[in-house]
């Protein structure tokens, strides 16, 4: 049954950073705004920075709204299931933020993703959340799936893209400069790197 955990570390650990795909999910403060949940995959893209913080690479896509709401209010929630071996869920509740491509800690997290050419993906921000709940749970109604491989079409879609056409792409999108429900999201035209 479930059980709730001070750190992440150990099992937790290990199990966390296994997982091909992960989910986010986020929420406005307006009561009757969009909730979000997105799943997150790319083997490489996440990492534990310590044992109250992980990161992931937040790549390019139609919208913006786990950008808003973390600009926003912070909340978000990540949950991990097990899909292969013991039936296991874990979520991390705690407060996010973009790191955006101009921030002094931007090229100093990339360090902690080195399996991944993060340029080939079209990567708008580093999100970083610090944990302030972490609990585990049964995954009994999880059911088994074998993962086979990342899917190579985001790469290669975005790998085409410099700084100039990935902002005209974004600007073109309803919803990355904004979120569905009006929040501020990603900073367009995007910021340079500060290297």
């Amino acid at each position: 049954m479930g059980k709730s955990y001070a750190r992440i570390d150990g099992r937790l650990r290990t199990f966390i950073e296994e997982q091909p795909v992960f989910f986010t999910g986020t929420a406005p403060l307006s009561a009757d705004g969009t909730v979000n949940v997105s799943p997150k995959g790319l083997r490489g893209s996440f990492a534990v920075l310590d044992e109250l913080t992980v990161a992931y690479l937040d790549f390019a896509g139609s919208n913006a709204e786990t950008i808003a709401h973390l600009r926003e209010n912070g909340r978000i929630t990540l949950m991990w299931c097990a899909f292969q071996g013991p039936p296991d869920i874990v979520r991390v509740h705690g407060r996010g933020e973009p790191v955006f491509r101009d921030d002094p800690r931007f090229e100093e997290l990339l360090t902690h993703f080195p399996d991944i050419d993060a340029g080939r993906h079209g990567l708008r921000s580093v999100i970083v959340v610090r944990a302030e709940h972490i609990r585990d749970t049964c995954g009994y109604a999880v059911p088994f799936m074998a993962y086979e491989e990342d899917r190579d079409l985001h790469g290669k879609r975005f790998a085409r893209e410099d700084d100039a056409s990935l902002s005209a792409y974004f600007a073109k999108k309803d919803h990355v400069a904004t979120s569905l429900d009006g929040l501020p999201g990603l900073p367009l035209p995007l910021p340079p790197r500060s290297v």
